[in-house]
């Protein structure tokens, strides 16, 4: 019995641990916006229950025996598994302590349903003690990130902020400054206080001239965090708008969460997006982008549009596909501008520019055109995605999930702009295929459950010569 309680235990700290990890370790978040509630209750609730309440028979075995190979199956179909980091190995570490020391205390006890509920104690301890201990190693590498920058006292910092195409626009300001300063910016997607104060202290060399920060928000008070840390001379606040509206509630927690950045106390200079509200009691230096843009031409093949800045014009050519880049790269532009870089460099530099992976890239496989928008959540460049795929003159496929943490109107316009343009819809994940199936009439449309059948289900429904979208990549938990 011993053995078969210690598989079980470990299994539900595997189902929480995981659950938590994808959702940023906050547990409020597991517990009420997740996206597939009847997961815990499937793979938690009803198995702890069944524990405590099933006499140890042969039905409980065969209960837990099931329990085991279903839990087995459903981590084996996710597309975002456990990443066993620092974090998770010593919540394993102190879990397993817990359970043999639980084990030794209720040695020779009679089993009943209130000792095993004792059982279960080991998993809610070790859930909260691991929050204070990761709380208190925070507090401890954050001071030795403080100290690094303290000891770089010539490093430029910029932040960069805004709802959408935080990364892409971070990505454009790397490559227009790179040739002149050695800049470095936060890895892939890092923009969380734990992900930077990691990145600082393991990665950011002495050497650096200008660190560019991409700092994100899932609630009021994470970017005046990270403004506390790094102080930025300059900011970059990019479009924004009601991304992540199911945590903020309303527009304007939104604009004060992202207006937060405003509090650096070295900030010098910000530049903001022309369409953003502006913000309340500011009296800084801020720049508005873009600035004079025309002749914007945008297709298949690239990008090409002019700028006027400081009187001077300049014209522009880039692969970067979407007409909703121009704005970010002419952020970029600007701000290498104001860093005293020449015209001639920032022209060839943009023409060079290279576009974040898995961000309205285009390819070519098997001879079918791919439009690699995964990683793309927001309705503007979904729309834009979809209009450049229109231009396309043969058949069109997209895949897509719909929008997450969107509104029930934002998915509606998609559909219908998926309606109007292609001639398949794929439609990936649960959260949104009814109301996407409600409102998409023309395409054929498939429903995919799995996505571990993504493969099969493009090859038999695709040929050569087609356009594929993949818009919003989300992952299986969505």
């Amino acid at each position: 019995m011993m053995m078969s309680r210690w598989i079980f235990l470990i299994a539900l700290g595997y189902y929480v641990i995981i659950n938590l990890q994808w959702y940023h370790y906050r547990l409020s978040r597991v517990l009420f916006k997740h996206h597939k509630q009847r997961w815990h209750f499937f793979y938690f609730l009803v198995p702890v229950l069944y524990f405590v309440f099933i006499p140890e028979n042969i039905y409980f075995y065969f209960g837990f025996y099931l329990y085991i190979f279903a839990l087995i199956i459903w981590a084996l179909r996710l597309s975002k598994g456990l990443v066993l980091t620092g974090r998770v190995s010593r919540f394993f570490g102190l879990y397993l302590i817990f359970i043999l020391f639980n084990e030794l205390l209720l040695f020779g006890e009679e089993s009943s349903s209130l000792m095993r509920v004792v059982y279960l104690l080991p998993l809610v301890i070790s859930v909260f003690l691991s929050s204070l201990v990761e709380g208190i190693l925070l507090s401890r590498y954050k001071k030795i990130a403080i100290e690094t920058l303290k000891s770089m006292p010539n490093l430029t910092i910029i932040a960069v902020t805004g709802s959408y195409g935080k990364t892409s626009l971070k990505n454009f300001l790397v490559q227009v400054l790179q040739d002149e300063f050695k800049v470095y910016a936060t890895p892939r997607s890092v923009n969380t206080l734990t992900g930077i104060i990691a990145d600082i202290n393991q990665n950011l060399s002495s050497l650096t001239d200008i660190y560019i920060v991409e700092a994100g928000a899932r609630r009021i008070g994470d970017i005046k965090e990270i403004v506390e840390l790094i102080k930025p001379q300059i900011a970059v606040i990019g479009k924004i708008g009601p991304a992540h509206i199911e945590y903020f509630k309303s527009l304007d927690n939104i604009y004060k969460a992202k207006y937060e950045i405003l509090q650096s106390p070295n900030l010098q200079k910000v530049y903001n997006y022309k369409d953003n509200t502006p913000p309340q009691n500011f009296y800084g230096n801020m720049i508005w982008f873009p600035q004079n843009v025309s002749s914007v031409d945008t297709s298949l093949n690239g990008t090409s549009f002019s700028l006027t800045y400081n009187g001077e014009k300049m014209d522009f050519e880039t692969k970067i596909l979407g007409a909703f880049n121009v704005a970010n790269i002419s952020a970029a532009i600007q701000v290498a501008k104001d860093f005293g870089i020449s015209s001639e460099r920032i022209i060839k530099q943009v023409c060079r520019m290279e576009g974040v992976s898995h961000r309205l890239s285009k390819i070519m496989v098997n001879d079918k055109v791919i439009l690699d928008d995964s990683y793309n959540g927001n309705l503007d460049g979904m729309l834009e995605a979809i209009r450049l795929s229109s231009l396309y003159d043969g058949r069109k496929v997209i895949v897509t999930p719909g929008l997450v943490e969107s509104s029930k109107e934002a998915n509606i316009a998609l559909a219908e702009a998926i309606d109007r343009v292609f001639d398949i819809a794929i439609i990936t994940g649960e959260l949104n295929s009814k109301l996407l199936k409600e409102h998409i009439h023309k395409p054929q449309k498939i429903i995919l459950k799995d996505k571990k059948n993504m493969e099969n289900i493009l090859k038999s429904a695709t040929m050569a010569g087609d356009l594929i979208l993949f818009a919003n990549d989300a992952p299986s938990y969505i």
